[in-house]
């Protein structure tokens, strides 16, 4: 049997929305053994950003392919490292705001009922 080798460099992506439709994507090759701090140095964003405060664990999170995880995260060949932003609305609220502005007639559970049916049904 043979065993996969592990590159020399991997092949990483660097991905953040800094505001709402904007995606910035940086590909990186890295030394095998580099974690998420070390993309996330490499890739520039900090030094574009300076909003970027990885410092305080609150505000900004980081992920790889949608989990969440540590800056000590070690990675893989073809990782995609994303930066979360904060919320600046509490999902639920939001939702809330829009059930109360849209009305109960379209949204909900029982939005489409059958012509004479009982409501609820």
């Amino acid at each position: 049997m043979s065993r996969a080798i592990a590159p020399a460099l991997l092949n990483i992506c660097v991905m953040l929305s800094p505001a709402t439709r904007m995606v910035i994507e940086r590909q990186l090759a890295l030394p095998t053994g580099s974690t998420v701090q070390q993309a996330l140095h490499a890739s520039g964003l900090l030094t574009d950003f300076p909003e970027l405060d990885l410092n305080n664990p609150g505000l900004w999170l980081v992920g790889v392919w949608g989990r969440k995880t540590s800056l000590g995260h070690v990675l893989r060949d073809l990782d995609r490292v994303e930066l979360y932003r904060p919320l600046t609305v509490d999902p639920k609220v939001a939702r809330r705001e829009r059930f109360q502005k849209q009305g109960t007639q379209r949204a909900g559970l029982f939005a489409k009922r059958r012509a004479g049916a009982k409501a609820g049904y």
